[in-house]
Formats: C-alpha cells, structure tokens, sequence
C-alpha cells in the first residue's frame, strides 16, 4: 500500500480542505507515473523473498488501470472542453459514489481475514495513513505556506488503497495479501476526508 500512488479522491478532499489544487493534481499525476516503476520495484525488493511477485504484470497493471485514464482524460478534456465543463459539476459525486462502492467491495471480499485480523491489522493500516499526513503536515510547516501544507499532507495519507487491492488481488497467489490493502481502503477515506473537513473550519493564514 505504501508503494502505490496517491488517490485520486484526494484531489477532491484538497480542494474541500481550501489546498492548493493545482499542487494536488500534479503530485497525484507524479506519483501515478512514478508508481508505474516504483511499486514493482518496491514490491519486487521487499515481497519477492516472502511471496511470488510478477513486477512485469504490476507494471503492466498500473499502466491500464492509472496512467491510461489520465491519458484519456487530457484527450478528453483537449478536444471536448464544452462537453468536459457540462460534466464536471458531477464529476466529484461521481468521485464519492465510486470511492464508497470500492471501499464496500473491497471490505465485502475479505470480511473473514480482516475479522480475523483483529486491531492489530487495522491499528498498522490506520498508523500508515495517519502518521504519513501527519509527518507532512508538521514537517512542512516552517518552510512553505499552509495551503501546500495542507495538500502535501491529505496527498500522502490518501493512498490509492483500492488500486493496491486491485493489483494484489491480480498478482499475487496467495488470498491474503489483498487483506491489508482492503482494510487500508477504509481507513484511507476516514483519515482523507477527515483531514478535508478539520481543514475547512481551519482559517488560512495569509502569507505576507
């Protein structure tokens, strides 16, 4: 989960947290072709003595299901602008409406193991998401302004934990190492939006 790029949803939570979009979108698009080498890379380095790993396929994966959208997007966007803008008031409904109905099928598919688990496994996934916006958030704060801050931090704890169940479900033999990411899903959109909403009733300070 720490491997994958950041979540698309967290562009939206930017923007309700009054961050800096802009920043948003382009740290989600790096990460997204970052991820392309870097979670096989990663998985490879770190998973490929306990469990098979097909980095190849990972590759491949990120690929179809990340980079390939984006692309159809900006084409989208560059030849259809009038009808990009008609859609775009729906777009972050649409955004909610899919990141809950990931979040439920995910959870859905491994209700047993995550049962199972216990606290401990939701206390590891919870941790990752929290300490990463955290770390971001406080780490930041001498050197740049609140709204980068602010994007930096909801950017790191949004993992796109959904992709990560998506590729372990796909590449990986063994049932069990989609359990973490499935969990990760829940607490991913629980830390995200709630950074969002403190965010929003926190005053921007205005630089000088």
């Amino acid at each position: 989960v720490g491997s994958i790029n950041g979540g698309q949803a967290s562009n939206l939570c930017t923007y309700i947290a009054r961050g800096d979009v802009a920043l948003s979108v382009m740290m989600t698009t790096v990460t997204t072709l970052g991820a392309i080498v870097m979670t096989p890379l990663i998985s490879q380095l770190l998973l490929g003595t306990l469990v098979p790993v097909d980095a190849v396929g990972v590759a491949l994966s990120t690929i179809q299901v990340v980079l390939l959208p984006i692309i159809a997007g900006m084409l989208f966007n560059s030849k259809f602008p009038k009808a990009v803008k008609k859609i775009e008031p729906f777009s972050p409904v649409v955004g909610v409406l899919s990141t809950c109905i990931l979040v439920g099928s995910a959870v859905a598919q491994c209700s047993a193991p995550i049962l199972a688990a216990g606290g401990a496994l939701q206390f590891v996934c919870a941790l990752l998401h929290i300490l990463g916006g955290g770390i971001s958030y406080f780490g930041l704060k001498k050197f740049y302004p609140e709204t980068t801050c602010r994007t930096v931090a909801i950017e790191t704890s949004m993992k796109s934990s959904a992709f990560g169940f998506l590729l372990a479900k796909l590449h990986f033999a063994e049932f069990l190492v989609r359990v973490p990411a499935a969990v990760s899903v829940v607490w991913m959109a629980l830390v995200g939006s709630s950074l969002a909403v403190a965010f929003r009733f926190m005053p921007v300070v205005k630089e000088e």
